[in-house]
């Protein structure tokens, strides 16, 4: 049996895949990424979803560049999100139900005016306005993303980052991707100002 189709019964089992060309045109498959390049292979609904059938992920920073120019967001910071929650798969799903590019449950979806989920735009969209409303009610770059990823009342609950090891990693990763991004839309003119929390408190950001 081949190393992909090994691979692909681990999905079945729901274990993501994740795959990536390099410069030699060499295909690479793992099931625990440990570098940014790679691009899963979601299962939906038990079944993989097909390479051919992924975007790849600058074709989706117009979409970034937009909702982070209406929500005072640095477009690095919303793509760091996205790569975090979803790896750039619009039709990703997680086990929580969270769905689409910047994984919205259905209940905030509906609050962000979401209509489609699965929508690249208007997910995009309804998970930047979340991500600016975490940042306006914590004024706090990292305890806004750890109430993305955990929910506001678990960081209520906590007075600032849960001690969720889960939480943990995810705060970390989008810190990582979002220096390694600030690098993309550097010179970009629609490029945003900084989240205030980051020039107040400068809490491991660049």
């Amino acid at each position: 049996m081949t190393l992909l189709a090994v691979l692909l019964l681990c999905a079945e089992a729901r274990a993501a895949v994740y795959r990536y060309v390099d410069d030699r045109g060499v295909v690479h498959f793992t099931d625990v990424p440990k570098d940014h390049r790679y691009k899963s292979l979601p299962t939906y609904r038990g079944r993989v979803v097909e390479h051919r059938d992924l975007a790849p992920e600058d074709s989706f920073d117009r979409l970034i560049l937009q909702s982070a120019r209406n929500h005072r967001l640095e477009p690095a910071l919303v793509k760091a999100v996205i790569a975090a929650e979803s790896n750039f798969e619009p039709k990703a799903v997680s086990r929580a139900g969270a769905q689409g590019l910047m994984q919205l449950m259905p209940g905030t979806a509906r609050d962000m005016g979401v209509g489609n989920p699965f929508h690249p735009g208007q997910n995009v969209e309804g998970g930047t306005r979340y991500l600016r409303d975490m940042l306006d009610r914590f004024g706090d770059l990292e305890i806004a993303l750890a109430a993305y990823n955990a929910g506001p009342e678990a960081v209520d609950r906590y007075s600032g980052v849960p001690p969720f090891p889960e939480t943990l990693d995810y705060v970390s990763r989008v810190l990582n991707y979002y220096r390694g991004y600030h690098v993309e839309f550097r010179r970009s003119p629609a490029r945003s100002s900084r989240p205030p929390s980051a020039q107040k408190k400068n809490r491991r950001v660049p």
